[in-house]
């Protein structure tokens, strides 16, 4: 006698009490019920595209963003704020020597926000790094009676380069670069990936 069962949404077909000669074992008279399942040919084969499309497909949801482009997505914001937190801080401190210093050390970190934002695949420590050379070597070329000029006639290239050297700025960077390791760390850090539910 043959029937349909379902088990967790498949139909399995049975064929029970099939005759089986004496030979093969069995006693004479019993059958045995076999199972030739699953009745649906697509079902099988669902379950074989499903099992064969890896974690994703059962339920486990994958990042949404590359590391790359999450930490472009999170650096430039950072680096407006930055320069927007720079402006306040010469408008509320006109002409002071904390806003000078304080300057110098956001000049670091807007560096280093422009670090990731052109190699997104930098650690936040070697993006610091890069920003620190960076200040340095436009502080030391203030030297240069050419960028000095410039920057006299010029109001960009002296919010850019500076006007004139300044020994003290050297040391104000380096404050910059340790901040913006700090605060950058966080952007760096690949997504974690969900649970799977």
């Amino acid at each position: 006698m043959s029937g349909h069962f379902g088990c967790g949404g498949q139909e399995f077909a049975t064929v029970a009490e099939e005759p089986v000669s004496a030979g093969d074992g069995a006693a004479p008279g019993r059958g045995v019920t076999t199972v030739r399942g699953p009745a649906d040919p697509g079902a099988r084969d669902s379950a074989a595209v499903r099992d064969a499309a890896g974690p994703t497909a059962r339920g486990t949801a994958a990042v949404p963003l590359r590391g790359g482009a999450r930490t472009r997505l999170l650096a430039a914001p950072a680096a407006l704020a930055t320069i927007a937190l720079a402006l306040s801080v010469r408008a509320l401190w006109p002409a002071t020597d904390f806003a000078k210093y304080a300057g110098d050390a956001l000049y670091t970190v807007l560096l280093a926000c422009l670090c990731l934002l052109l190699a997104p695949a930098l650690a936040a420590r070697r993006a610091a790094a890069v920003a620190l050379a960076l200040s340095w070597a436009v502080e030391l070329v203030q030297l240069w009676p050419y960028v000095a000029g410039l920057s006299a006639r010029h109001t960009l290239a002296r919010y850019a380069i500076g006007s004139t050297f300044n020994a003290p700025d050297l040391l104000w960077y380096v404050v910059g670069a340790a901040l913006s390791a700090a605060v950058l760390a966080p952007l760096t850090g690949r997504a974690p990936a969900r649970e799977p539910r």
